[in-house]
């Protein structure tokens, strides 16, 4: 098994404690709502958010995805910080054994917050990752998705 490593960063004009609160907290409501064309639902099936909690994310009809399983590692609301693992599913495409995102939200200087995210990729024997497609894939995902919360936020400044 190898494990390949990338690292990114997304700015925005969140503060962390709302940007946080948004994604991490509430995103298994919020997601799919602001998203409907690429998260069907989010649910959890073991537990209700702690870290060892389990939850199911599935993919809109006419995804590449159909669903994947995702666990809690670690949560930590005081410095925004959280950690799960792709577990099962069709994001790890027969050649990962996990996935494993370390997210943590910074203020910037000009009061949104910067997202650093370390995403670990573990194959399934001597399975080689091509960088490229990964920075391409999760470039696109997660700043998709933070572009999309906060452009929610920003309309909806009292919802959260």
């Amino acid at each position: 098994m190898g494990v390949f490593t990338y690292e990114s960063e997304v700015t925005t004009s969140i503060p962390p404690p709302k940007m946080f609160k948004a994604c991490i907290l509430d995103g298994d409501t919020l997601i799919p709502k602001i998203v409907p064309q690429v998260f069907k639902s989010v649910e959890y099936i073991e537990g209700n958010g702690e870290p060892g909690s389990i939850r199911k994310v599935t993919f809109a009809q006419g995804n590449q995805f159909n669903y994947m399983k995702q666990k809690v590692e670690a949560l930590d609301k005081e410095n925004f910080e959280y950690i799960y693992s792709v577990i099962e599913g069709d994001p790890l495409m027969n050649m990962l054994d996990k996935i494993t995102y370390e997210i943590k939200l910074e203020a910037s200087p000009g009061g949104g917050s910067i997202c650093k995210t370390s995403s670990k990729y573990y194959t399934i024997g001597d399975t080689e990752l091509k960088e490229e497609a990964i920075k391409a894939g999760k470039e696109k995902a997660s700043g998709v998705l933070l572009k999309a919360i906060e452009a929610y936020l920003l309309a909806n400044p009292d919802a959260f």
